[in-house]
């Protein structure tokens, strides 16, 4: 389910840049709002500022109107260290790219990124991410 978007937040944004945060590998996936779908990217297997690093040459390459990060809770809601981190990352983000992010509720994508059978979990996790995000908006 995604955190709230207020439709004027998104109006005029047509194409995307969604990550699946992680300690040792973030998965990135493309898509847009014409077809609401996503395409898995390579996954970035860096940290720190090495990662960020990566993220900002994805940036120049797919000049996104605006980026996408799940944010990782508990099957109850209740957020734990890895929410903490990735709201850390999101802000990151905005920080460096002056783009809107958006946080997403990602509960599930990687357990439907394996179930799917997945060649890169970390990728189609970050296509999960993306595709909800583009459903829910108007």
């Amino acid at each position: 389910m995604s955190l709230a978007i207020a439709p004027a937040l998104t109006t005029g944004l047509q194409t995307f840049l969604a990550f699946d945060f992680g300690l040792k590998r973030t998965g990135v996936a493309s898509g847009n709002i014409v077809t609401r779908t996503a395409s898995p990217q390579a996954t970035i297997a860096a940290a720190g500022e090495a990662r960020l690093k990566a993220i900002a040459l994805r940036v120049l390459e797919w000049q996104p109107d605006a980026l996408v990060v799940g944010i990782p809770f508990h099957p109850d809601g209740a957020s734990h260290e890895n929410t903490l981190r990735a709201q850390k990352f999101a802000r990151q983000l905005r920080s460096r790219h002056k783009l809107p992010v958006f946080e997403v509720d990602e509960r599930y994508s990687t357990t439907e990124a394996l179930a799917s059978g997945a060649a890169d979990a970390d990728a189609a996790s970050a296509c999960i991410i993306l595709e909800q995000f583009l459903r829910g908006l108007p």
